[in-house]
């Protein structure tokens, strides 16, 4: 009888255990993303800080291209750079490179060359550059390689592709945004079929976004949309990590076939020991073990799915949790036989007494055993098998005095159990405004303007414990350092 009630808890726990254990992966994982994404994140600023000082040194304080050259270098760098930023931020590798020898192509994209085009002059959407060094590389297009063009510039040369002649005499031509030569420019150019639309591809720029004293904010709002899409990713890999409906309903499913599977089992067993063999089952032994095995389906479900539900939406741990549910079924059943007269009132409080005590003692045996042996489902298995046989030793031979003190212990231990989850709770607030200092500090000390930025990693030393002796604060105490 023993040895059944054993069986019965072990299954139980086994069962929330597991669904321990798939908590603990959902929280693992998350952990890990948000590790990684941090790395993505400080990667792909870093990407862009680095952009604008070989923008500003190899470029505009060597006055590289002179006014009216200068912004296409520009450009040249800022693709590259931009776009490596965007392939960080994702957990990817940087795939632009830039060139910088003054060949036919100024940058490279995952092997494949471009040239790129950023004129204005003669209002020729760049195409006339392009024409030109088609003249120079008639090789170019070849492979693969692209031509690439200011982003308005491309979307205004679709846009003239895309209306016939009649419409283009109608356009306004006092804004100077569109005229009917240029609509003949443009289809006469990809009509000679030697450069195909296809060819050609738009910058992540507009022409205006690459100009000298423009290109400071752009990289600017490129860090805002960087930090937008980190936000973005890390809130994904929070909402991945929580409970789903979906795999509730999977560990509901598989909590049902369990134990219905062991019900069924434990009710063959049982008329085996009364001493029938399975090809004397009658009819009713076949409906009584199928009966049994349903309710044991339904119970397995329940419970399945008000562990996972009470683990993920409460502070309660599975092991207690499985506990509440065998206290629950216990009781209800209790209630049952009260209702219709097999009990009285006195027994009824005894039993539902004991069954709480019961399924205390199970709990905290399990997780005892899981902390114990930290093996999932293993450590909660062996530590309900061991609880459970000394608790019944203990309810059979104790008096009923030392019985009162194992309850009181027990009571305690639930008690001391709140209070260490309210502790947690507190120290995870603690923690969450912690991280919301850190990421304060961290974003200052990576700060563009380099006084920010001085302040911010000041601070931010100090927070991770470094004595401001060791600390240079100032423009004057760096000189002497260095000097």
């Amino acid at each position: 009888m023993m040895f059944g009630k054993v069986l019965r808890r072990n299954e139980e726990q086994a069962v929330a255990s597991w669904i321990n254990y798939l908590n603990q992966v959902r929280l693992d994982r998350l952990i890990e993303g948000l590790n990684n994404q941090e790395i993505n994140f400080s990667d792909a600023i870093n990407t862009l800080v680095s952009t604008m000082a070989k923008i500003n040194e190899t470029i505009i304080e060597r006055n590289r291209g002179g006014l009216k050259g200068m912004h296409g270098f520009i450009a040249e760098v800022a693709e590259c750079g931009v776009g490596n930023a965007r392939e960080q931020i994702l957990g990817k590798m940087p795939i632009y490179k830039w060139v910088n020898d003054n060949g036919p192509a100024d940058l490279i994209r995952d092997g494949v060359e471009i040239q790129q085009k950023f004129v204005n002059s003669g209002n020729h959407l760049s195409l006339q550059a392009i024409k030109q060094h088609y003249s120079d590389y008639p090789w170019f297009l070849d492979g693969g390689r692209k031509y690439q063009i200011p982003a308005d510039h491309y979307e205004k040369i679709k846009y003239l592709l895309s209306i016939p002649e009649e419409q283009a005499n109608k356009m306004p031509k006092s804004n100077g945004e569109f005229s009917l030569k240029q609509w003949k420019e443009v289809h006469e150019f990809f009509d000679g079929e030697k450069i195909k639309l296809s060819d050609i591809e738009p910058s992540r720029f507009s022409y205006k976004d690459v100009q000298r004293d423009q290109i400071q904010e752009t990289i600017g709002l490129e860090k805002n949309s960087i930090k937008e899409t980190d936000e973005a990713i890390r809130k994904d890999l929070y909402e991945k990590s929580k409970a789903t409906l979906k795999q509730g309903a999977q560990v509901a499913a598989a909590s049902a076939a369990l134990e219905g599977g062991m019900t069924f089992a434990t009710g063959i067993v049982k008329k085996r020991k009364s001493g029938k063999k399975i090809k004397e089952f009658t009819t009713d032994d076949w409906i009584e073990i199928s009966k049994d095995s349903g309710m044991g389906t339904l119970k397995g479900g329940i419970r399945g799915i008000t562990i996972y539900e009470l683990s993920n939406y409460t502070a309660t741990s599975t092991a207690v949790a499985s506990s509440l549910c065998t206290a629950s079924f216990g009781i209800a059943n209790e209630a049952y036989r009260y209702r219709n007269g097999e009990i009285i009132q006195e027994e009824f409080l005894l039993n539902a007494e004991v069954l709480c005590v019961d399924a205390t003692v199970c709990a905290l045996s399990s997780i005892i055993g899981q902390t114990v042996i930290p093996v999932p489902i293993l450590g909660a298995v062996i530590g309900n098998t061991v609880g459970t046989f000394v608790y019944e030793i203990a309810k059979d031979n104790l008096n009923e005095k030392e019985q009162k003190l194992i309850k009181q212990y027990v009571e305690e231990l639930q008690e001391y159990n709140k209070y260490l989850d309210q502790k947690l709770e507190a120290y995870i607030l603690k923690l969450q405004e912690e991280f919301r200092v850190y990421y304060s500090l961290l974003e200052k000390a990576f700060s563009p303007d380099y006084s920010i930025a001085l302040e911010g990693s000041i601070r931010l030393a100090v927070s991770l414990g470094v004595s401001e002796k060791e600390l240079l604060k100032n423009e004057q105490e760096t000189d002497a350092y260095f000097n």
